[in-house]
């Protein structure tokens, strides 16, 4: 969070949800992945097999992915661990810690150089991330007003003053219930 934000919201926590933190470790599997399929062609076009999870993959995709698993890859590896950092957020909040420690030294000792560096990023927001137990927020819904007030602003090409833009803002992402006269 930049310090703009901080200097106004003083006492306040910082909160990882669920999906930024696991996309940093699926940008890590993907760059193992990228690196690895230079030596292994069998590796091309396989990028949603392992960023994907297995129980929303067909039944081809699953038969290719394990015939892939069983050959030794590191993509195999990095994908493991991304599966067992998912499974984190299954943990009751007394064992998270514990779990994510385990995790961590998994992780910081796999020898997959895109793994370490994620896990290092998960060790700088370590307490972010395990108060997403006691929170349980998620950005998703304020990442989809924010989408729409972009394209309002882009549609207009931008607003006169700052409250035509709030007006904007309220007349999209208010859900107001407008009603003619009659």
């Amino acid at each position: 969070m930049s310090a703009a934000f901080t200097a106004h919201l003083q006492g306040a926590s910082i909160t990882y949800d669920k999906f930024h933190v696991v996309k940093v470790i699926n940008d890590a599997v993907d760059h193992v992945r990228r690196s690895e399929q230079k030596e292994r062609p069998e590796l091309k076009k396989t990028r949603y097999l392992w960023l994907k999870n297995r129980d929303t993959l067909n039944k081809d995709q699953q038969a290719q992915l394990a015939g892939l698993s069983s050959r030794k890859l590191k993509t195999a590896r990095a994908m493991h661990i991304r599966e067992a950092f998912q499974d984190f957020y299954d943990q009751p909040i007394e064992t998270a810690e514990v779990y994510l420690k385990k995790w961590h030294f998994w992780a910081t000792h796999s020898r997959l150089p895109p793994i370490i560096k994620a896990a290092r990023t998960v060790k700088r927001r370590w307490d972010g991330i395990l108060r997403w137990f006691q929170s349980g927020i998620a950005n998703g819904l304020l990442e989809g007003i924010n989408s729409l007030v972009q394209a309002a602003k882009a549609k207009a090409r931008g607003y006169r003053s700052t409250r035509n833009l709030c007006a904007m803002i309220y007349l999209i992402a208010g859900k107001l219930e407008l009603k003619l006269p009659t």
